[in-house]
């Protein structure tokens, strides 16, 4: 193993609590998590992340009270709902009364806002499209994913209000049908709307879903791509994804089991061809399971294999290993969602990678080929 570290209404759940206080102090009801090593991504109950989203709390900010709410993820989720949907509402209250003044009243024709589902990287500001930071920096309002970095919501416009709406393991802050929800709502009060994702928006971004929804309900959908983070994070480390002679193809593939477990969701056969390469992506939980069926239908126990955490941030930290060697050598490091993996012969080409002479012979005659 080897561990490197480079330098009209919103239908949203309306629980029947009681009134609570999200003052950002210790004794606050929001329950704050704080991390020995500092994220570059928000969070679930993070400090930053209520501090970034305080105006949808502002009702609540002057009005002091005890605080009942068990520490759990579902309380937790439905107090942090109840809080915000009075001023979500005013915000929607505002826009309908900017479109009717501007003509887009009943009487008119109706306006409706422009939705941006917007690709962020896998982290780095410096990788974002001119597009996607013309568009952050118009919004009226921007829904983000965990996995969207704090340098990057450090670009927003001053004017614009900030909303999380990620997922973690075990959390969701919003549904993806209150998320569906919000995106139709503000985009029909005519509010030009951003859905921030990290990545890419269609690559395991859960856009095709958002876009396909508000298309059927007549909204028009405008996607602005991103760096997946196969690309950004192969690119960081120097690992061609394919190259003549090594790797003809690439192949990406979600490590979520389908309910949970500890099983991929799927691994077909010729996942394990050697002459390809493969990228798993939010595979943690079950990678042990991965390398053994891809070792079963064939894949060499010795092929070159990285596990990326954080990728292409100042945290990133790399672990290279041999697939056969791989899911110990993870666990051993302790890396931590997110990580990307890399398998397949095109890794021993990182000029991070630590080579053995039968790893440089090989690449020697990938060359002259």
């Amino acid at each position: 193993m080897a561990l490197l570290k480079p330098p009209p209404s919103l239908s949203l759940p309306q629980p029947h609590l009681p009134k609570l206080s999200p003052t950002l102090n210790s004794s606050s009801c929001l329950h704050f998590i704080t991390s020995s090593s500092h994220s570059p991504f928000t969070e679930k109950h993070s400090t930053i992340r209520y501090k970034r989203d305080s105006w949808v709390f502002k009702n609540q900010l002057d009005s002091p009270s005890s605080c009942p709410v068990p520490p759990d993820s579902s309380s937790i989720r439905d107090h942090d709902i109840a809080l915000q949907l009075p001023e979500l509402k005013k915000m929607l209250e505002v826009l309908r009364e900017k479109r009717e003044r501007n003509g887009g009243g009943e009487s008119g024709e109706r306006k409706v806002g422009d939705v941006y589902l917007v690709g962020t990287g896998p982290g780095d500001p410096e990788l974002l499209t001119m597009k996607a930071m013309r568009v952050i920096q118009s919004a009226d309002l921007l829904l983000y994913d965990r996995l969207v970095s704090n340098d990057v919501l450090e670009l927003v416009g001053n004017n614009a209000r900030l909303l999380y709406v990620g997922k973690t393991a075990g959390y969701h802050s919003r549904t993806q049908e209150e998320i569906h929800e919000l995106l139709l709502c503000f985009a029909e009060a005519g509010a030009t709307v951003v859905r921030l994702k990290g990545g890419d928006p269609l690559v395991f971004g859960r856009g095709g879903e958002e876009m396909d929804f508000l298309q059927q309900q007549g909204i028009q959908v405008k996607v602005i791509p991103g760096i997946t983070a196969a690309s950004g994070i192969a690119a960081e480390l120097g690992i061609p994804l394919t190259h003549r002679g090594v790797a003809n193809s690439v192949r990406f593939l979600t490590g979520h089991s389908q309910k949970g477990g500890t099983d991929p969701l799927f691994v077909a056969e010729n996942a394990a061809d050697p002459d390809s390469t493969l990228v798993v992506y939010m595979g943690l939980s079950t990678l042990p399971s991965l390398v053994m069926k891809l070792m079963h239908h064939g894949l060499p126990h010795d092929t070159p294999a990285a596990a990326v955490e954080r990728g292409t941030t100042p945290q990133q930290r790399i672990v290279f290993a041999e697939i056969k060697d791989l899911a110990d050598s993870i666990a051993s490091a302790q890396l931590i969602s997110p990580t990307l993996i890399i398998i397949g012969k095109v890794v021993a080409l990182s000029p991070l990678w630590p080579c053995s002479s039968k790893d440089a012979s090989t690449l020697a005659e990938a060359r002259q080929i």
